[in-house]
């Protein structure tokens, strides 16, 4: 899956591209403004646990696929339970770096559009934080769920009650799943090739992965996947230039009307 395989005759994009320090320190600062907001809505233990057993009891009810199904098929070897591990704790962040670096490279427009909607689902991200505390279903008893991370490794997450840097009752809505389909769905608009509907692997391997190791529930990522739509649908899609090819395409179809209008042929 190479995002700079395109057809010939495809318009590089002319937008002018943003600056660099000015886009650096913003992006960073948004994603530290994010973590650290995380971290002043920790601490609602009771709360996080509470909702949690909603949430359960609410995929039970409207027939969800159960997450233990999923965890099943991930502990059939060890090594496809550590590889999924790996994934969730390596993969997330640094694609969605790369498909941004990428993007400001050689889609500047697409950058752009890119950027504001991964600011406004973490924002709304952020709110919900705050108004709705999740505990992950690793941590509630009674599911069947393991650990997976914690037992067969590697473990991004320390005990909660020693963990500074993160805030493990923020399961909803997972940004894990809401960045990797911007990054399919980015990469899909920003390219021509014909296999980048390939692309949308990266997030469902993020789905199974982030259900199977018992770190977020279906919910999150249906949540998180509403909050992309909405976010898609506030912020309006570059405008595509024609290329070469479509400006050819376009000249051969006014030729007959050009030669109608001329007059029969001396």
């Amino acid at each position: 899956m190479n995002a700079r395989s395109e057809p010939a005759g495809t318009e590089p994009d002319s937008t002018v591209r943003p600056p660099l320090l000015r886009e650096f320190l913003l992006v960073a600062g948004l994603f530290l403004v994010y973590k650290l907001g995380r971290r002043l809505a920790d601490g609602h233990t009771s709360d996080a646990f509470r909702d949690a057993h909603r949430v359960w009891h609410l995929e039970r009810t409207v027939h969800l696929p159960s997450e233990t199904d999923v965890q099943s098929a991930l502990l059939h070897g060890d090594a496809l339970v550590h590889l999924a591990n790996t994934y969730y704790a390596t993969v997330h962040f640094p694609a969605t770096v790369a498909f941004l670096v990428w993007l400001y490279l050689r889609r500047p427009a697409h950058y752009v559009r890119a950027r504001r909607v991964l600011a406004l689902v973490t924002s709304a991200a952020l709110v919900l934080t705050f108004t709705f505390p999740l505990a992950p279903p690793r941590m509630l008893s009674g599911t069947g769920l393991l650990d997976t991370a914690r037992i067969y490794g590697p473990s991004v997450y320390g005990p909660p009650a020693r963990d500074h840097l993160s805030n493990q009752f923020a399961a909803m809505p997972s940004l894990h799943f809401g960045w990797a389909l911007m990054v399919a769905v980015g990469l899909i608009a920003a390219t021509r090739s014909r296999w980048r509907w390939l692309w949308l692997l990266h997030p469902l391997v993020t789905l199974a992965v982030i259900v199977g190791t018992a770190n977020h529930y279906w919910l999150d990522s249906i949540v998180a996947t509403a909050l992309l739509v909405t976010a898609l649908a506030l912020i309006p899609a570059p405008h595509r230039t024609a290329g070469p090819r479509n400006a050819g395409t376009a000249r051969l179809r006014l030729l007959p009307q050009d030669t109608a209008l001329a007059g029969p042929a001396r």
